[in-house]
């Protein structure tokens, strides 16, 4: 009963563990981000990531809505030029509650000893901001978290906007 009890609870868990997105930048300490106020998107980079053209564009059109929210234009003579780049991979967490009760599993059906498995796939983007004239990377935001796997486009653009929208709000940086 009281697994019962717990299954919620590790089921809460496991959903909120998909659906965060952990957030962490880098930057050049010696640039000044004031000065940039335009970009453009750096279609070479951009051509070269193994994702769907649609899946590009959706990224592409939550950065440049992001960009302009904080007063950025697009522009033929870009101070910045924003690249991305993606990865993913299958993760598999296993979470042991230590009690017994009888269930099914993939390749039994019998005692189960608190055992959840939870198969999903992981992605990571990031977003790249290179100075233009000095064609040095200035600014990298990286996000990592669950991706939505289901066939539903309007999750799966949620989801990128979510990722874009927390990735972008660590710039400009807080510089310590």
């Amino acid at each position: 009963m009281k697994a019962i009890k717990l299954l919620p609870l590790v089921l809460l868990f496991l959903v909120a563990s998909c659906s965060s997105v952990r957030v962490t930048s880098d930057y050049d300490t010696s640039t000044d981000f004031s000065q940039y106020k335009t970009f453009a998107f750096y279609k070479k980079g951009i051509d070269k990531v193994e994702l769907s053209d649609l899946d590009k564009r959706r990224i592409l059109k939550a950065v440049e809505k992001e960009l302009l929210a904080k007063g950025f234009t697009k522009s033929e003579n870009p101070d910045v030029l924003v690249n991305i780049f993606t990865k993913s991979r299958q993760k598999v967490d296993v979470y042991n509650n230590s009690s017994m009760h009888f269930g099914w599993h993939p390749w039994y059906y019998g005692p189960n000893f608190g055992m959840h498995i939870s198969k999903y796939t992981e992605g990571t983007l990031f977003i790249d901001l290179i100075d233009a004239e000095k064609k040095e990377l200035a600014w990298q935001g990286i996000g990592s978290g669950g991706l939505t796997t289901s066939g539903n486009v309007t999750k799966k653009e949620e989801r990128i906007k979510e990722f874009v929208a927390e990735i972008m709000s660590k710039y400009p940086p807080v510089i310590d």
